[in-house]
């Protein structure tokens, strides 16, 4: 059974400046090499509205994960991540972020909306995760869920800084 997490985040920085952050490449690429450098940027396009559309393959190494996925899958795995940043009038952006880990039955959807606030910008997160596989299934989704719930606020406080140090 799939599970959800629906969680808060909030950063200094404006709606604006991280639509402008996600809408250049070199930032996907500083942020990759920043979390490990795991991960492979395939594709990032800028569509005529302003939307955002990218595709990430990151090696899901077998001695990083916890031990009932680790004896599941007892070799490396490729997780890739499709996102779509959208425009939404002025002041938000609604984003999607669909993963799948090739060779593993599993999957996620990440959904948020990022709307301003007096001093930067809230982002209202909903992420669910889908393992089918009997009796360990929930642990692995609870643990990639919380790694998510997790993982959100460094990675708004390293888009902090890249727009700081590329203002």
């Amino acid at each position: 059974m799939p599970r959800s997490f629906d969680f808060l985040v909030e950063s200094s920085v404006s709606v604006e400046q991280i639509h402008s952050a996600f809408s250049e490449e070199d930032y996907w690429l500083a942020r990759l090499a920043a979390f490990g450098g795991i991960g492979k940027l395939d594709s990032f396009n800028i569509g005529t509205d302003g939307s955002v559309h990218l595709v990430i393959t990151q090696g899901l190494r077998h001695d990083w994960v916890p031990m009932p996925f680790a004896k599941l899958y007892p070799r490396d795995l490729d997780v890739v991540q499709s996102e779509t940043w959208s425009l939404i009038g002025a002041d938000l952006i609604r984003g999607e972020v669909i993963t799948s880990a090739l060779g593993a039955r599993g999957s996620g959807l990440g959904t948020v909306v990022m709307a301003p606030v007096q001093n930067g910008s809230r982002l209202k997160c909903t992420a669910t995760v889908k393992f089918n596989v009997p009796l360990v299934g929930g642990a692995i989704e609870s643990y990639f869920g919380r790694q998510t719930v997790e993982q959100t606020p460094e990675m708004l406080r390293f888009t902090a800084k890249w727009i700081t140090e590329h203002a």
